[in-house]
């Protein structure tokens, strides 16, 4: 696994990344990581995000994290989780014409803030093959959107979770269309602290069998 700190464009802005690059393979999977909440701290400089990328690079899986406009060497400022929407659009266009990736295995993975600005992409783009949230911070809007989104999903919840309850990210997971997939880590909250191991296992395990 070779990383490399990478800048793309992004209509008129820069943003800049970590690529995660299975090195001498061909037909690579890969998958771009969304990090939390920008006004409150967040980044791609995050336990969640980082454990994320290597589980995945460890089953040669490409990933791609990167900072949202606005956050570190980013250029722009927050959009209040609507422009960031291209973000990720311009991400998913840089990580598609890598060396080795087969475009036709793109997923998405977003951790809170970063999840609610993955599914409305994750839904729209054809190029997605299947998605995995993270503490899903969703509004009855998303919620809507998993009701008729009929690709593979993950959710993941921390038991101990008391900024996006497990009970809602399961009631967002009974009202979310199949095919699709629910995982509690027994013992976590919303930070991951200790738990970033099993959890990113648990995403790259789905990963694993959506490209396989």
């Amino acid at each position: 696994m070779k990383q490399s700190h990478i800048t793309f464009p992004c209509g008129g802005l820069k943003l800049e990344g970590i690529y995660y690059e299975v090195e001498g393979e061909t037909g690579v999977s890969a998958v771009v990581v969304c990090h939390p909440h920008p006004l409150y701290g967040g980044s791609m400089q995050n336990n969640v995000i980082y454990a994320v990328a290597g589980a995945l690079a460890a089953k040669a899986i490409a990933a791609l994290i990167f900072n949202f406009r606005g956050v570190g060497e980013s250029e722009g400022r927050h959009g209040g989780g609507i422009d960031e929407q291209q973000d990720v659009k311009s991400a998913l266009d840089w990580l598609e014409i890598q060396p080795g990736v087969d475009r036709g295995k793109l997923g998405l993975a977003g951790y809170s803030f970063g999840a609610a600005v993955a599914l409305p992409v994750a839904c729209l783009d054809g190029r997605v093959r299947g998605a995995a949230f993270i503490s899903p911070y969703l509004e009855q809007s998303h919620v809507s959107l998993l009701k008729s989104y009929r690709k593979p999903k993950l959710l993941v919840s921390g038991s101990r979770d008391n900024m996006v309850l497990p009970d809602d990210v399961a009631a967002y997971y009974s009202e979310a269309a199949e095919p699709k997939k629910f995982e509690t880590i027994n013992g976590s909250d919303h930070f991951w602290g200790g738990y970033e191991d099993e959890m990113a296992d648990v995403v790259a395990e789905f990963f694993a069998g959506l490209f396989k």
